[in-house]
């Protein structure tokens, strides 16, 4: 690890699936005392025991990094009109939740799994039955002293989350703010998504692509316009929001951080 990156590799989060971080990168993790966001996803939840997930949870933690988790969202669907979808979703959420004694993680990340197409015409009835999970969810995260963090995807344009957000503000559920979804999937501006989610503003997911799909470059590799986002950073100083990087390759974690060295607000 290049020394010059230490300082922002103490303050960014760096994505893992937790089954590539138990079969190939937990050393790697230890050795460059990366802090993860730790991917949950059902190949993980059901392959592992308790034990097994406790085991890693006691070697991360000698070194104290600070830890987020990825809930899983592949296939659920928290609003869905179908009961027993729903049923699925809050167990695999559950199992997410169980772990989080474990690893005691400041946010748990998920998908809220809007998409105009398919729940357009059923907006507001989609918007009641995600809250009865998002609302669960929450207050269980609180009492466990983690916080609920919802992140774009397909959504098209802000309101399309912030009306989920502005339902869950007893529970103070943050927005995660993903730059590479923005940027191709919604049809909206990352300045956009920036101004009017300002409010909720917890948590980015960094990353790059070339505006087609979601190619998950590491930063400066593609053709986002990151200055809107680099001025909110250096406008909010005082209260930044928690930095994960999410690298496909170890390649691109390297790019992400040989950008962010030059450019990163928290000197």
């Amino acid at each position: 690890m290049n020394p010059k990156y230490s300082h922002i590799i103490q303050s960014v989060q760096v994505n893992i699936p937790f089954t590539m971080l138990v079969d190939d990168y937990l050393d790697r993790f230890l050795e460059y005392q990366l802090n993860p966001e730790i991917g949950l996803d059902a190949t993980a939840l059901d392959r592992f025991s308790r034990a097994d997930f406790q085991h890693v949870a006691k070697i991360l933690q000698r070194q104290h990094p600070t830890i987020t988790f990825h809930a899983p969202f592949m296939d659920l669907s928290p609003g869905s009109s179908d009961p027993e979808v729903r049923k699925l979703t809050r167990h695999r959420l559950q199992q997410a939740l169980d772990l989080v004694s474990l690893f005691n993680p400041l946010t748990v990340v998920c998908h809220p799994g809007y998409d105009a197409k398919r729940y357009g015409f059923d907006q507001e009835e989609w918007i009641q039955r995600s809250l009865e999970t998002w609302s669960w969810l929450a207050d269980e995260l609180q009492a466990l002293g983690s916080q609920l963090m919802l992140e774009n995807v397909f959504e098209h344009h802000p309101r399309e989350i912030r009306m989920l957000l502005e339902n869950l503000d007893r529970q103070k559920v943050g927005f995660c703010l993903d730059t590479g979804h923005a940027t191709a999937f919604s049809k909206t501006s990352l300045k956009v998504w920036i101004a009017e989610m300002a409010p909720f503003l917890r948590q980015i997911h960094w990353h790059d692509n070339n505006g087609l799909t979601d190619d998950h470059m590491g930063i400066g590799k593609g053709s986002i316009d990151f200055q809107p986002l680099l001025a909110y950073l250096n406008a909010n100083r005082n209260a930044p929001p928690i930095i994960t990087l999410e690298p496909h390759t170890e390649e691109n974690l390297w790019d992400s951080l040989e950008y962010l060295e030059k450019v990163w607000p928290y000197q």
